[in-house]
């Protein structure tokens, strides 16, 4: 992929826009790791917890991306994506937010916030390394780009998702389109479509992303209805 093709650059802006949709939680947990501390150490373990994180991101994404070379895992990664999307979508539960325990020193926090990122990021891993394309040199200048969006930007996103929830729908939207290109990237389909590939790869990608979206607002809807039966029966 040239560095200078629309193609890199489209694949840029789609990984900072995975890691500002995905990062909700992580924003969440960096709060709570660091909460008992005094503010100016508070400070000092965010920093230093959150440039931690992302080294092990960074490292995990790129082996994934390698991973991803394997005939067979990049069809299987993309369907796992689709179930990225969908989840994304679906009503927030920030129960395992919440169940991170909060550190009483700088050095406990920083270990909380890499270890709770590094398990609550295993999508966003999967999402980076597929909208990357296979390229390695992508996954780290994305990542390293987005390291000030994901420090102060992730509080800043929730509270816009929160005020235009059609936002959350982009964000779905992003990954399903990422999901669509990583299927029709597998060699074996490729070989199958032949040179119809070309006439049947967005397509396809539409519909997929369109279902991703209307399933997902069918479950909102779904518990909206529920959160209303309990409300009228309190």
């Amino acid at each position: 992929m040239d560095i200078f093709s629309v193609a890199f650059w489209s694949s840029f802006l789609a990984i900072i826009g995975i890691d500002l949709f995905l990062a909700g939680d992580n924003a969440v947990v960096i709060a709570m790791a660091a909460r008992r501390l005094p503010d100016d150490q508070r400070k000092r373990a965010i920093l230093y917890g959150t440039i931690g994180a992302v080294i092990i991101r960074i490292l995990c994404t790129v082996t994934v991306v390698y991973l991803l070379m394997i005939p067979g895992l990049h069809f299987i990664g993309g369907i796992l994506l689709v179930w990225i999307a969908y989840r994304l979508l679906k009503p927030e539960d920030h129960n395992q937010a919440k169940a991170v325990k909060a550190a009483d020193s700088i050095w406990g926090a920083v270990r909380t916030i890499i270890l709770a990122d590094a398990l609550m990021s295993l999508d966003n891993m999967l999402a980076v390394a597929g909208a990357s394309g296979n390229h390695p040199l992508l996954v780290v200048i994305g990542l390293l780009v987005s390291v000030p969006l994901l420090m102060g930007g992730s509080a800043i996103i929730m509270k816009l998702i929160d005020r235009y929830h059609w936002l959350i729908y982009l964000g779905a939207a992003i990954l399903g389109v990422t999901a669509g290109r990583m299927l029709f990237s597998e060699p074996f389909v490729k070989e199958a479509l032949g040179s119809a590939t070309q006439w049947v790869e967005w397509p396809v990608v539409a519909v997929i992303t369109v279902v991703i979206l209307v399933a997902g607002r069918a479950t909102q809807k779904k518990a909206a209805r529920k959160r209303a039966q309990q409300h009228h029966a309190v």
